[in-house]
């Protein structure tokens, strides 16, 4: 007979786990103590580069109104600007009527080469107040009409009209009590011809000048001829002095 035994086998405890895996419930008599955060420091030099920012966005404003101011927008010296008053005869219209005062401003741009006249209301009449281009660059003269708001555009006349230059010495001249200037008149002829659609081609000047006005151009009068009575209705001129004479621009519409 076989006898078979059985040996118990004994079973190990599973080792305790490591204390580092451990989860510690704190009890109830054991306060939860949070770690502190450091404060944050005050960030002074953002305040340091926003004030930088500032002072130089300042001081860039002002440097470009400078600029703007003395570059863009011209500036005209004080002996460039003259207020004229001259006393001649009217041997065309009033030759009994002994002599009429005309008025007038003068602005003189050397270095643009063109002269601005502006004519006051006058004091006797039979003449339009008026403001006046002479462009020498492009050899044009612009004629605005107050009264009638209304622009003409002409071929500079450089036989009636003086240039900037030789017109600066002789107003110079004039306000020193040096020169007294010629006191006759000269009469000038002058037709509506047509519309003048694009402005642009006139020049910054007289552009300025007539910008949303309606604008016409004019020819001389081929031979010189007194006007008469009809023509006369449909014609106005303007009074200016640019030499050493007055010229009367006479302006007469195409019938």
């Amino acid at each position: 007979m076989v006898k078979i035994t059985f040996q118990p086998v004994s079973a190990q405890k599973p080792d305790k786990e490591i204390d580092g895996d451990k989860i510690i419930i704190p009890q109830a008599h054991e306060q939860l103590v949070l770690p502190v955060r450091p404060k944050k420091p005050f960030p002074t030099g953002l305040c340091c580069l926003t004030f930088g920012l500032v002072v130089f966005m300042s001081g860039l404003v002002l440097a470009s109104i400078y600029v703007y101011r003395y570059y863009f927008i011209p500036q005209i010296p004080e002996d460039s600007l003259f207020h004229c008053k001259i006393f001649y005869e009217d041997s065309i219209y009033a030759p009994l009527r002994g002599r009429h005062e005309l008025e007038e401003n003068v602005g003189i741009y050397l270095e643009d080469n063109y002269e601005q006249i502006s004519v006051p209301v006058p004091h006797f009449g039979g003449s339009d107040p008026a403001d006046i281009i002479h462009d020498f660059q492009r050899g044009l003269t612009a004629y605005h009409d107050i009264a009638l708001d209304k622009c003409y555009i002409t071929e500079l006349n450089t036989t009636l009209v003086m240039p900037p230059r030789s017109l600066w010495e002789l107003l110079i001249n004039v306000k020193r009590g040096t020169y007294l200037p010629q006191t006759y008149i000269v009469q000038e002829e002058m037709m509506v011809t047509g519309r003048v659609r694009n402005m642009r081609q006139l020049g910054p000047f007289i552009h300025r000048l007539c910008y949303g006005k309606e604008t016409y151009r004019l020819r001389r009068r081929s031979q010189r001829r007194r006007i008469d009575r009809r023509e006369t209705k449909r014609c106005h001129s303007i009074r200016h002095f640019e030499n050493t004479f007055v010229v009367e621009t006479v302006i007469c519409d195409r019938v």
